[in-house]
């Protein structure tokens, strides 16, 4: 190769200025190249061998300029330094570092400013504090534990308070609790009655000193167990007397509470989850592929750093006169040329490629952000990227858990179609028959905005012949908890539980049947212009368990009338008969399944006055039961609701967001399985999924008590008994669409090992029924023996060892590492993930991140939540990705996620096209950065076996800071931000292109091993072509010098990595050719200015390439050298690429099962046989129990006009009636396991559920809540509940209204004030839940 210029003749001298002295010295000149380590080491001899020693005499203020500097204990000289180790320019290495770190810096001090930011708008949120005996304005951040708030409508709740009173009647407080659990619908809240009764003022609040103990902080939404010490009695507190944190109060004007827990301990907080770093698949394969180039190049260096050892041991041995110019041992200089080339060869890790990367992210962040595709006009939301680090990942996706209610659905209910006799009423055709106006206009207080219409059921209803019409409105007015405030004569506002019941009652409203007030024995409706009041004699309330709610009324003929809605299931097994009418109505019901429109059956009979009074007898004996009341009152209804005639069926929709249904069959192509994980009652979840085709006819669902047989059948005790069926199992899986509906105790046992705070499988007797009612749906109790021995059976079976089945884990004796929860959590996610879809229901929040949590930790796929409400965030913040929907339930789940949308659609897009295009453009980033890293700088590995080892650069320096930096960005940055494979169109006509990375096929380990060796036989091609071609040679044309050869090299490899963009590109625009030529252009000005003359003058030894290209490119026979070394590295690649592709299978399309309607597997799995029925019951009613007793006590009317119901406004007003224990205990959101279905009853696809129901979520109003409330009924009657309602062990006295209370507990006056109750056993609540005889209250002025 030759020596380098400079390296053997004597050094030119020059005179330069020093110090003070005007002197002149000599000074060696620089070389004019960037020689090796040896010749550094001779040329600080030569210096310190000039005569540049120098002083004067009595001046210290001279020689005090060459004293030796130091820090701590060491110190740097002057006249002798330590040995230089690099031989690269210190920008080489230090500007891409300073940049990386600049760029990461800043990215992660936005994310912190934006996070604190939130953090303190939250905290600065006024609200009113007790101080002293006044109530201040102060910030949430001073609210501390045991401080009195007071809190007024609309107020979002700072705290999990314990409410103390408020100004509606009974102390009531509606709150909606949409950012904690999703549900928009109303629910209400209850003081307890020693602070209702006793704290009446402001005075009388400033001096309370009520002692709380409670539980500890946890996560349990619906669980609340405590006490109130006060006055010397204990008083106790559950979830219904506690307000979370999050809730915001409606219809209520003022509301009094004691912080219980604040911050970070509120439930709300506790469900919220901690923030964890999200980094994507590819990021962190990443990080293990720069560890191995770490290891690679320190392996590297190491055996360069060898070949110095033997290269120098032999230089001493041949060329000894030179030895005493190597002052140092060979070991020491073999130790300092491995740091030489430890930092030579470190431009080979690619910190160039993280500072690109972040430009990729944040680019394809900005493209999120820019497409008006997914621009949701209506609300003005486009989408937002919110994290720019994870764009890549939207193309891996492998399984998207969906929130139901805000996220699936719109919260619309809608009546569209009825029943009436067996015939169907749809709506009216607007094209065949334009309105031209409403048709309602004759009704004065129809609602405008109802949408239905069918003007044929209209002129039935209006001509008053037909009888099944007329009870057909008339039980939709009737029966019912909605309660009715009138503003004006011809305006009605309906307060609704739910709403489901609100359509329904507007739905009789508009067609005449209007329901105008009600008192708690008495109901109004209008019909058709006459009002008719009717007598409330018993309320026979709705319960998930009874799936039906009954009226039992008096006409104003004296004639009774028991009016019923419920499930078609249990409406038709109470029929008297079944003729034309009913099989009519079952068809009905069929094709309102199939349009997944939510039913229900209506049905009434005519009661006897004997039958009555002897029904009313039965009655009252259960409901002064002390033990089995819930059981009694149950079988007491059952009597009555036998019978039946059928009168017709209902069918709402549950209106689903614009292109749900093709976005998840769209999502379901690309192979990418939707899990639904709702709070949400199971009727109403899995009607969802029938509408969105979630789940099909086809469908085998497989329910808890499915699950239990599938797992006891192949995973029994005895391992061998049924090895030989695991392939029989995997062929059933395969041939059978399968869908899973569990709830969320089922879950809650299951998640043993994820979850911090343990339950007890089966409830223990011994525990306090007290405890337990408080989270327990009334007629729910765990005391089925046979039930909890299946439960723990199932988990027995669930932790043997599997073995030999298709659906056991794969992994080798890991049985013997593995505990038994970890056993039977993963198999039972491998059998979740063999279905095609999964739905959860009646899942808290912390449960919906430990879903997630679960499939990440066993499935190792990709998982996305996405959500709309507060009650979404920890699962948004569990996933991988968490998108947040901007709706009506407020932005934290938009505040907590990485991508924000506007409606479930987009979720197709984000993913299908810019998630993919994220990833096609990463993966070829990624591939292309390391093959043009190892193709122009595994030259200097090659060219250190001709340089003797000594680490010199084969590359001038300015070429090998801007390599990375400029001459080859631009292309690799196009194909990171631009590059596209299909447009996208073709990809969302073709989700199976998704599949690619969801398999990591575009960059994994051995797309990593082929750009190392394209890279390596690019450098190989590049140095070993060139020297063989300048071997031997000389002349002006030869190029065989170093700074000649190195140019050559340079510009063949630039060229080479150039050609592969070109190739790889498959998206070309202006831009792409702009990238190239601009790459080029850099080149040549960048070499011209550092090889230019000029600069050269000013730093030699920065610039000392002087004219090297230039001379280089003068020379045609160099030219084609080049042109050689881009021809060997360019054909031979494109040969290969058009053979694989011409070879390459292509991927065939997976093509949807047919939907079948006899699964032929099921016969050989006789474990998973269900009875099938002729169509699929779409019930679904998101009503839930309590209202109704709330209605028939009078607990939530307000007092008639006269008599004052306003509180703490300086005068005590005496409570005339306490709530009923039962209603206290009411529990809310109970969630208990079940197995569901009734085998008798049961057919494919159907589903019968014991769990509570959840209203769905819309903003409603519950019964009574508002102020003004026109209560009508006996002049001056106070509202008061039914007197004589005993409780024993929280369970539930049905309400009678009619029927007159025991004597043992009338009040004076006639409003059944209970003075006194009955201890029930082990420790049940009597009187108002204190334990003893309830107080007597003062008498009124009147009595007085």
């Amino acid at each position: 190769m030759g020596d380098a210029p400079g390296r053997g003749g004597a050094q030119r001298r020059r005179l330069k200025k020093c110090g003070r002295s005007e002197k002149y010295e000599l000074r060696p000149e620089r070389p004019t190249s960037m020689g090796s380590l040896a010749y550094r080491e001779d040329l600080e001899e030569e210096k310190n061998s000039a005569f540049t020693w120098e002083l004067e005499a009595n001046s210290r203020d001279y020689n005090s300029q060459f004293k030796e500097k130091s820090f701590l204990c060491w110190q740097r000289r002057k006249y002798k330094g330590l040995p230089e180790i690099s031989t690269l320019p210190w920008f080489t290495l230090f500007v891409p570092l300073i940049c990386l770190l600049v760029i990461r810096a800043t990215r992660d001090l936005v994310d912190d400013i934006g996070r604190h930011r939130s953090d303190r708008i939250i905290n600065n949120r006024p609200c009113q504090i007790l101080v002293g005996k006044s109530f201040l304005w102060r910030k949430w951040e001073d609210l501390n534990v045991g401080d009195v708030v007071c809190l007024h409508k609309d107020n979002i709740v700072p705290a999990d308070l314990l409410l103390l009173a408020s100004t509606e009647p009974s102390s009531l407080c509606y709150v909606e609790t949409a950012d904690i659990d999703g549900e928009t619908n109303l629910k209400f809240r209850q003081a307890p009655p020693v602070t209702h009764h006793e704290l009446t003022s402001i005075r009388k609040m400033a001096s309370f000193q009520g002692k709380v103990v409670c539980e500890e902080p946890n996560s349990r939404l619906h669980h609340f167990v405590g006490c109130l010490e006060w006055n010397g009695r204990k008083h106790p507190l559950d979830i219904g007397n506690v307000l979370l944190r999050g809730c915001k109060v409606r219809n209520t004007d003022t509301c009094y509470g004691l912080v219980i827990y604040a911050g970070f301990d509120t439930k709300i907080m506790r469900n919220c989850g901690k923030i964890h770093p999200k980094r994507s698949r590819i990021d962190r394969l990443l990080n293990r592929l720069v560890a191995l180039i770490f290891l690679s190049l320190v392996l590297i260096s190491v055996a360069l750093s060898l070949g110095f050892w033997f290269k120098a041991k032999e230089f001493k041995a041949k060329h000894h006169y030179v030895s005493p110019r190597h002052v140092q041992s060979v070991a020491a200089e073999t130790f300092l040329t491995f740091w030489g080339f430890f930092i030579l060869l470190s431009v080979m890790v690619p910190m160039a490629m993280f500072i690109m990367v972040e430009f990729i992210y944040l680019g394809n962040s900005m493209f999120i952000n820019w497409d008006v595709q997914m621009y949701y006009e209506p609300q003005d939301v486009p989408a937002k990227a919110r994290s720019t680090s994870l764009n890549d990942q939207l193309g891996q996706v492998g399984y998207v858990f969906s929130d139901k209610t805000g996220t699936l659905t719109q919260n619309v209910m809608t009546f569209k179609k009825c029943c009436i006799g067996g015939i169907v009423y749809g709506p009216d055709d607007e094209e065949a028959a334009p309105c031209k106006g409403s048709p309602y206009l004759w009704n004065k207080v129809a609602d405008g905005k109802f949408p239905y219409r069918n003007a044929e059921l209209l002129r039935a209803v209006r001509g008053r012949t037909d009888e099944a019409v007329r009870e057909f409105w008339r039980l939709l007015a009737i029966c019912h908890t909605v309660m009715v405030q009138e503003k004006d004569p011809d305006q009605l506002v309906y307060q609704a539980a739910s709403p489901d019941e609100e359509a329904l009652v507007t739905a009789a409203r508009n067609f005449g049947y209007v329901f105008v007030a009600r008192t708690r024995d008495s109901i109004t409706v209008m019909e058709l212009g006459d009002e008719r009041v009717y007598q409330v004699l018993a309320m026979m309330d709705f319960n998930s368990m009874r799936k039906r709610m009954s009226v039992l009324v008096r006409n104003p003929e004296g004639a009774i009338y028991l009016y019923t809605k419920g499930a078609d299931v249990v409406i038709f097994e109470r029929l008297s008969k079944k003729g034309m009418t009913e099989w009519t109505t079952e068809e009905a019901l069929a094709s309102f399944a199939e349009e997944t429109l939510r039913t229900l059956c209506l049905a009434y009979k005519r009661v006897d006055e004997d039958t009555y009074e002897e029904w009313r007898q039965r009655h009252r004996e259960a409901s002064l039961r002390l033990q089995n009341r819930a059981h009694a009152l149950h079988q007491v209804y059952e009597e009555m609701e036998e019978g039946l005639q059928l009168l017709g069926a209902t069918a709402i929709e549950d209106r689903l967001q614009d292109g749900v249904c093709d976005t998840i069959q769209c999502l379901k192509q690309g192979n990418i399985k939707v899990w639904v994980l709702t709070g949400d009652k199971q009727e109403t979840a899995v009607n969802i999924g029938f509408a969105c085709q979630l789940l099909s006819e086809n469908m085998l669902i497989l329910e808890q008590k499915e699950i239990t047989r599938i797992l006891e059948a192949y995973w029994g005790s005895n391992d061998g008994l049924l090895a030989g069926q695991g392939p029989l199992q995997s062929r059933f899986l395969q041939q059978t669409k399968v869908a899973m509906v569990i709830n969320g105790e089922f879950l809650d046992q299951l998640l043993l090992s994820l979850r911090k705070e343990p339950r007890a499988l089966v409830r223990d007797e011994d525990v306090d029924v007290d405890v337990e009612e408080a989270w327990q749906e009334p007629g729910e109790r765990t005391t089925n023996f046979l039930r909890a021995q299946r439960v723990s059976l199932m988990w027995r079976t669930l932790g043997t060892q599997l073995r030999g089945t298709g659906l056991g884990p794969r992994v080798k004796d890991s049985g013997a590492r593995d505990g038994p929860e970890v056993r039977r959590e993963r198999a039972f996610v491998e059998l979740a993930a063999r279905c095609q879809a999964v739905i959860c229901c009646r899942v808290t929040p912390k449960q919906k991140a430990l879903i997630v949590a679960l499939v990440k930790k066993y499935q190792r796929a990709v998982t996305l939540a996405i959500g709309d409400g507060a009650n979404d965030v920890n699962m948004i913040k569990t996933a991988d990705i968490g998108v947040g929907l901007a709706g009506p339930e407020g932005m934290q789940a938009v505040q907590n996620s990485d991508y924000a949308l506007a409606q479930f659609c987009f979720l197709k897009r984000l993913l299908l096209v810019h998630g993919r295009w994220s990833y096609v453009r990463v993966c070829k980033f990624l591939r292309y950065f390391v093959y043009k890293t190892l193709a122009s700088m595994m030259a200097q590995v090659w060219f250190a076996s001709y340089s003797g080892f000594t680490a010199q650069p084969l590359y001038e320096g300015w070429f090998l800071a801007l390599f990375n930096l400029l001459f080859s960005t631009l292309p690799v940055l196009y194909i990171g931000l631009f590059e596209q494979d299909v447009s996208a169109e073709r990809s969302l006509e073709l989700p199976q292109l998704y599949i690619a990375g969801q398999k990591d096929e575009l960059f994994n380990y051995w797309v990593f091993l082929q750009a190392l060796a394209h890279g390596t036989a690019t450098s190989l091609v590049n140095f070993f072509v060139t020297l063989w071609v300048s071997h031997d040679s000389a002349g002006p044309t030869s190029f065989s010098d170093y700074q000649s050869f190195s140019a050559v090299v340079a510009l063949s490899s630039l060229l080479s990595i150039t050609m592969e963009a070109i190739l790889i590109i498959k998206y070309w625009t202006a831009l792409s050719v702009l990238a190239i030529l601009l790459s080029f252009g850099f080149y040549m000005v960048v070499t011209w200015g550092c090889q230019s003359f000029w600069l050269f003058q000013i730093s030699p030894e920065t610039f000392p390439f002087l004219y090297a290209d230039r001379n280089v490119l003068s020379h045609p026979s160099i030219l084609l050298v080049i042109l050689l070394n881009v021809s060997l590295n360019t054909l031979p690649t494109l040969a290969l690429r058009v053979i694989y592709q011409a070879l390459e299978k292509p991927r065939p399309k997976e093509v949807e099962e047919a939907p079948s309607e006899d699964i032929t597997a099921v016969e050989a799995a006789p474990y998973l046989r269900r009875e099938s029925r002729r169509r699929r019951s779409s019930y679904a009613f998101s009503h839930r129990e309590g209202y109704a007793e709330l209605i028939t006590q009078g607990t939530i009317l307000r007092r008639a006009p006269g008599v004052d119901s306003d509180m703490l406004m300086g005068q005590i007003i005496l409570c005339h009636e306490e709530l009923s224990p039962s209603i206290q205990e009411s529990p809310r959101c109970s969630r208990k396991m079940s197995f569901l279905g009734k085998t008798g009853h049961q057919h494919r696809g159907k589903v019968s559920s014991r769990d509570g129901g959840r209203a769905a979520r819309r903003p409603q109003i519950p019964a009574g809540s508002p102020r003004g409330l026109a209560v009508r009924g006996v002049p001056g009657e106070v509202a008061g509940g039914a007197g004589g309602l005993t409780v024993v062990q929280g369970e539930r006295a049905g309400a009678v209204g009619g029927s007159p209370a025991p004597p043992a507990a009338r009040g004076r006056g006639g409003q059944g004030v209970p003075c006194g109750v009955t201890a029930g056993a082990r420790g049940g609540r009597s009187g108002a839940r204190g334990g003893g005889a309830a107080p007597p209250r003062p008498p009124t002025p009147e009595e007085q």
